[in-house]
């Protein structure tokens, strides 16, 4: 699976799904919509102050303000923009929630409400993706933004958020790589000790809809000759469809260098929730926030 087909499952879907957007006062929300709409993705509200929205539109030259794939609703502030959000979600009036011009953890507070939020009782946690030139799948990495510094307890429920999430795109058993420093087990190191404990647990079935290994390095994870090299017999190595690091540190510097160094299109989202969490920044592409879209669309159902 790449990109283009990702993007092609959306567009043969039956029914389009809406992506609802808290506080979409900024120009770049409004372009990564116009590029959505023109590939038929999906319907859109926007949600925020009424001056600044029109502002906002105005200058990204958005076409599409009376198409009947847009609604709008307005508010006063970024608070009041966030539950609204989040309520049409929860009311299943949206099916994806995406960050606009507003402080992440203001949305979140909104999702984590227990009177009209998106909780499940699971953690919350990040799953990005990337695209390479040359390279025809898709590679997925958790967590890089979300977890701190998670437990073994809390790092099988990234998993399993990952791996549901990348089984709807299309991937039917995704392979998760543990990553860690080295590819055996070492009583000094603990990202070896909870990847050896979350191989076990998903060969007992404890751990589902993928299939597990680690401690892997991230080149045996990735590549077949990495892998043969170090003698490793391994379905997961040199064919990980997702990269589990062992910290966000870790999650952070391989998401960089990947895009940097990888030339990667990056797509992210938040997962755990009811609904897909669409986060973007100012200086993402609208590429990239199409991919980001696209990730979230293909994984709601």
């Amino acid at each position: 699976m790449n990109l283009d087909t990702l993007l092609e499952k959306i567009q043969q879907q039956r029914e389009q799904q809406t992506i609802a957007i808290a506080h979409a006062t900024d120009p770049s929300v409004f372009k990564s919509a116009e590029k959505a709409l023109q590939q038929n993705l999906a319907s859109f509200i926007f949600i925020g102050p009424e001056a600044a929205m029109i502002e906002a539109k105005q200058k990204a030259s958005f076409s599409f303000d009376l198409d009947n794939r847009v609604d709008w609703f307005y508010t006063l502030n970024e608070v009041d923009s966030a539950r609204l959000a989040v309520k049409l979600v929860k009311d299943g009036k949206a099916e994806v929630l995406m960050k606009g011009m507003i402080e992440t953890s203001s949305l979140l507070k909104a999702v984590l409400n227990k009177e009209y939020g998106l909780r499940t009782g699971n953690i919350l946690s990040h799953l990005a993706g990337f695209s390479f030139p040359g390279r025809s799948s898709l590679l997925f990495v958790t967590d890089a933004a979300m977890n701190i510094s998670p437990e073994l307890k809390e790092k099988v429920q990234i998993i399993e958020n990952a791996a549901k999430a990348v089984q709807k795109m299309g991937i039917t058993l995704p392979k998760v790589a543990v990553l860690a420093a080295v590819e055996t087990v070492n009583p000094a190191m603990q990202a070896t000790l909870d990847a050896a404990v979350l191989t076990q647990m998903n060969r007992r079935n404890q751990l589902s809809h993928c299939e597990v290994d680690g401690p892997l390095g991230f080149d045996n994870a990735i590549s077949i000759e990495a892998a043969d090299q170090k003698g490793i017999k391994s379905n997961v190595a040199g064919h990980a469809d997702i990269l589990m690091v062992p910290a966000i540190e870790t999650g952070n510097v391989l998401y960089k260098s990947l895009t940097y160094f990888g030339q990667a299109t990056v797509g992210g989202m938040i997962v755990g929730a009811k609904a897909p969490i669409v986060l973007t920044s100012r200086s993402d592409s609208v590429e990239s926030k199409l991919f980001s879209m696209a990730m979230a669309l293909s994984s709601t159902k």
